[in-house]
């Protein structure tokens, strides 16, 4: 299993909901963090609160749909320099629910897309090349197990493009220590996921993180957080070493 004491974690989405109990899991481990959301003012409260797990904190933010705010904070956090270690891209959007799915308007592709595909895969490519260079690296994408309904179109779709871009990106490092894999955490109640989910946010945990903490250099999985609910991280990394199989592996 990997250490990632003293590491550094990038979390998109971290002020709340899953992104925060994804940057709490990770610092309560040793990792520090560098903690994205729309506004820096969002995220300082939880960066106050991390800090006092003995991490170090700093606070980005970008507004995902724009890609030039996107470029500019990822150049903001090369700044720093710090080596990115691990990279959560939580952060996600669900512009609407399309009762009349036959009128879905094409903005729903156009943003869904900026920000559930387009700006995360930015990121990787902006951190993979500085990952392979220094021998480590951890990608997770969160991605969303949605099927069958079109009234989320936009949302499912993106979510859909993130996968195969994930899976072939993946592709390129099997079998090195620079992993990128795919975490789904199940319908939960969040914000986006609305109080009618089954599932607590806190149910995701440790599932949603597994991706930065699995050593077998297998890349391209999607890993389905609830699997693990309850389990300790010891425990989840063994089920998901044996369980959760490479694409590859099948001649994906």
């Amino acid at each position: 299993m990997t250490d990632v004491k003293g590491k550094w974690t990038f979390i998109t989405g971290a002020s709340r909901g899953l992104g925060y109990l994804t940057a709490e899991f990770m610092a309560k481990r040793g990792c520090n963090l560098i903690l994205h959301s729309r506004n820096k003012e969002h995220t300082q409260k939880a960066a106050e609160q991390l800090k006092a797990t003995g991490v170090e904190v700093h606070c980005v933010s970008a507004e995902l749909s724009d890609l030039d705010a996107v470029k500019n904070m990822l150049h903001e956090i090369d700044s720093l320099g710090k080596q990115i270690d691990i990279v959560m891209n939580n952060a996600g959007l669900q512009i609407a629910y399309r009762n009349n799915y036959l009128e879905t308007p094409v903005e729903d592709f156009t943003v869904s897309y900026a920000v559930n595909t387009i700006a995360p895969i930015l990121i990787c490519y902006h951190f993979l090349p500085k990952m392979i260079k220094a021998g480590f690296g951890r990608i997770i994408n969160t991605t969303s197990g949605i099927s069958l309904d079109p009234q989320q179109a936009g949302y499912s779709a993106s979510k859909a493009a993130l996968d195969k871009l994930t899976i072939d990106l993946g592709s390129k490092v099997e079998g090195t220590n620079v992993t990128i894999n795919l975490a789904d955490p199940g319908w939960c109640r969040t914000d986006l996921g609305g109080p009618q989910a089954p599932n607590a946010p806190e149910s995701v945990i440790p599932g949603i993180t597994l991706g930065a903490f699995l050593d077998d250099k297998k890349s391209g999985r999607i890993i389905p957080a609830q699997m693990f609910s309850g389990m300790t991280l010891e425990e989840a990394v063994q089920k998901a070493g044996t369980e959760i199989v490479s694409p590859y592996s099948k001649g994906c």
